[in-house]
C-alpha cells in the first residue's frame, strides 16, 4: 500500500531575487488570474540537495555532472594506481557499455580539435558509491577480461545502491531508459500568496582610483527584486523511497534529512546583494494514506492585505485543509511548527499537533518504519 508524506511551508523574504529568468528578472507566474512571484522547483531542489551535504554522509549523496568520465577515472586510480595512464579510456568504455554517449570534441577557433577531458552528452546523476562500483568493474574488465565489459553488470551498477538524492529526485537517461530511476519526490514551484509587486534598485559603483575631478560613477545599473510570502510544497512516496534505497533504515535517514533540508534551505540567487536568509514561519508535515495533496488552492484568491499577510496565509491554509479533508474523507496525521506572525492564526488547534523542527524531523523519519497507521497519531 502506498502512503505519502507531504511538506508545506509558508515563508517570507525581504527584498530578494531568489531565482531569475533569462532577462535577470525574478521569475513569476499567473495563478488565480493574478501575477505571483515564483521560485522554480529546480532552484529549491538544488538548495535542498546542497543542504543535504551538511546533514548526511557525503558517500550517500549523488553528483549530477557532465564529467562522469573524470570522476570514474579518479576512482579507478584511487582503487588501483597501476591503471593511471589508461584510467580515462577505461572510464569512457564503462560508460559506453552502459549505453551512454560521449560528447563530440569541440573545435578551437583555428579549426583544430581542442584538447579536453571527455564529457558525456548530457548531465548524468550518479551516486558516489555507483561511481566507485563502475570504476571497480572497469578495473576487473581490464585485469581479467581483456577490456571487455559485462553490460548486465555495468547496468546493474547504475541501478543498485542509489544515493539519497538520486532515490528522491530520480534520474532520466533518454539513450538508456533501463538506467532511469523513478523519482519518489515531487517539489512544487513556490509561489507568492499575494500579487507580485516588482521593484527596481537603481545603483552605482564608484571607481576607487578615479581622478579627484571625476565625480561620475564607474558603473550604473538596475536590478529587479521583490518581497514576497511564498507557499512551498513537496511530497514523497514513502514505499517508493524504500524500494529505491533498498531498506526502511536508509529511507528513514533520507526522510529526516529531507525534512530538515526543506525547512532550512534557501536558493542562493543574488544572496550577496540581498542577504535574504529566512526560515519558514509555518512548516507542516502530513502523512497520508490516500494521495498527496497540495494546499495551493487556498491562495487562488490572492491575499490583498498590505500587512498581516503571513497570519492570513496560515489561517487560509488551515481552513482550506480542514474543509478539503472533511469533504474527501481524508484523515492525515499532521504535525506543524509556527513562529513569528504565524502564531497569531487562531484556527490551528484542529490542524494538527504543534511541534518543534527537531520533532518534525523525527516524525518524518518514523514514517519510513510504518506502512500502516498513517492516520493514527499514536503510531507515527
Amino acid at each position: 500500500m502506498s502512503y505519502y508524506i507531504d511538506f508545506h511551508a509558508l515563508q517570507s523574504t525581504g527584498p530578494a531575487n531568489l531565482n531569475r529568468d533569462d532577462s535577470g528578472s525574478p521569475k513569476s507566474t499567473v495563478f488565480g488570474g493574478t501575477r505571483r512571484a515564483r521560485v522554480s522547483s529546480q532552484s529549491w531542489k538544488r538548495a535542498i540537495r546542497r543542504e543535504f551535504e551538511e546533514l548526511v554522509d557525503p558517500a550517500e549523496l549523488g553528483e549530477r555532472t557532465l564529467r562522469a568520465v573524470e570522476r570514474i577515472a579518479a576512482s579507478i586510480v584511487e582503487q588501483d594506481p597501476e591503471y593511471a595512464a589508461e584510467a580515462e579510456t577505461m572510464a569512457v568504455e564503462v560508460l559506453k557499455a552502459a549505453g551512454l554517449k560521449m560528447a563530440k570534441p569541440k573545435k578551437s577557433k583555428d579549426g583544430d580539435m581542442a584538447p579536453a577531458k571527455p564529457l558525456t552528452e548530457y548531465l548524468v546523476f550518479l551516486g558516489r558509491s555507483q561511481i566507485e562500483a563502475l570504476a571497480a568493474l572497469a578495473i576487473d574488465a581490464y585485469a581479467n577480461n581483456d577490456g571487455k565489459f559485462d553490460k548486465k553488470l555495468v547496468k546493474q551498477a547504475f541501478t543498485d545502491d542509489h544515493a539519497y538524492d538520486v532515490a528522491l529526485f530520480g534520474r532520466m537517461i533518454a539513450d538508456a531508459p533501463d538506467l532511469n530511476a523513478d523519482a519518489c519526490c515531487q517539489v512544487a514551484h513556490a509561489i507568492s500568496v499575494h500579487p507580485l509587486d516588482a521593484e527596481f534598485d537603481y545603483f552605482t559603483a564608484v571607481d576607487d582610483n578615479a581622478p579627484e575631478d571625476n565625480a561620475g560613477a564607474g558603473m550604473i545599473g538596475t536590478l529587479e527584486f521583490n518581497s514576497s510570502t511564498y507557499y512551498r510544497y513537496a511530497t514523497i512516496n514513502v514505499p517508493a523511497l524504500i524500494a529505491n534505497l533498498g531498506s526502511a533504515e536508509a529511507a528513514a535517514k533520507a526522510l529526516a534529512a529531507f525534512a530538515r533540508a526543506f525547512a532550512v534551505s534557501m536558493p542562493t540567487g543574488k544572496q550577496n546583494t540581498f542577504a535574504n536568509r529566512t526560515r519558514p514561519e509555518f512548516f507542516a508535515v502530513s502523512i497520508r494514506e490516500d494521495q498527496p495533496v497540495s494546499f495551493v488552492d487556498a491562495f487562488e484568491d490572492a491575499i490583498t492585505a498590505q500587512s498581516g499577510r503571513m497570519t492570513e496565509a496560515v489561517k487560509r491554509l488551515a481552513e482550506y485543509a480542514a474543509n478539503a479533508d472533511a469533504a474527501y474523507g481524508s484523515q492525515p496525521n499532521t504535525r506543524y511548527l509556527a513562529t513569528g506572525s504565524a502564531v497569531k492564526a487562531t484556527n490551528l488547534d484542529d490542524f494538527g499537533e504543534k511541534a518543534t523542527l527537531d520533532e518534525l524531523v523525527v516524525f518524518a523519519e518514523a514514517a519510513a518504519g510504518s506502512d500502516t497507521g498513517a492516520t493514527d497519531s499514536e503510531d507515527v
